[in-house]
């Protein structure tokens, strides 16, 4: 198979779960802050499950070019309207990952629920339509794992950045949390040293966690992919 074609055969399979996992995320977000009483996000229509209203064109350029890693508009809150802000914005910081727990969990569902149909034949059309959605299905499972644990870190501005501030003293938090201008460069500034070495520096942190959980949803450890 030639290298375009195997790009194409990949990033047909990745697109779809990495556009649900990161739509799913941002509206996460969007939601827990609605609960919590700011309406920033409702107004600015971030509460939604269409990918276009989350999408940064940069990040989504980014996200076509192997390995894969975008991002998404940040969803915008407004920590005036919560009547415990500190604790308000961990809530909305730990519901994005927790969204991508979610998602992972039904692309799980489906995936087993796919390959235990019996196939009486496998050349028909049915086989064809159902392999690449089990294939998808399972690419979301690692997708959205993947994403949930690399937005724990904490470097900010990821989530765990805002999970972590609440545990922290709040002279200390928000001085922690004024890093988050350069978090970003020093996220790619890793990604890219680590590509330039050969080795996987975030891989090595987030893959035994995504291994640990796949195993809990029946799936096959990512180490064996």
């Amino acid at each position: 198979m030639s290298d375009l074609a195997q790009y194409l055969r990949e990033l047909t399979t990745l697109l779809v779960p990495l556009l649900l996992t990161i739509t799913c995320h941002e509206a996460g977000h969007g939601l827990m802050a609605s609960w919590l009483g700011d309406p920033t996000a409702k107004l600015a229509g971030r509460i939604t499950l269409n990918p276009i209203k989350h999408l940064d064109p940069f990040g989504f350029f980014i996200m076509l070019v192997p390995p894969h890693i975008g991002w998404a508009r940040p969803v915008p809150v407004d920590p005036r309207y919560f009547k415990n802000p500190r604790t308000a914005m961990f809530l909305v910081a730990l519901a994005g990952p927790a969204a991508n727990v979610v998602v992972g969990v039904l692309c799980a569902l489906l995936f087993h629920s796919l390959a235990g149909l019996p196939v009486t034949d496998p050349n028909g059309l049915s086989v064809r339509i159902l392999v690449p959605i089990i294939t998808m299905a399972e690419a979301g499972v690692y997708v959205s794992l993947l994403i949930g644990a690399f937005n724990l870190l904490p470097i900010p501005p990821l989530d765990g950045s805002s999970i972590l501030a609440r545990l922290l003293p709040e002279r200390v938090a928000w001085r922690y949390l004024e890093f988050g201008r350069y978090g970003v460069l020093l996220v790619i500034a890793l990604l890219i040293i680590g590509n330039f070495a050969g080795v996987s520096l975030f891989g090595a942190v987030l893959f035994p966690v995504v291994d640990v959980a796949a195993r809990v949803l029946g799936m096959p450890p990512i180490s064996n992919l």
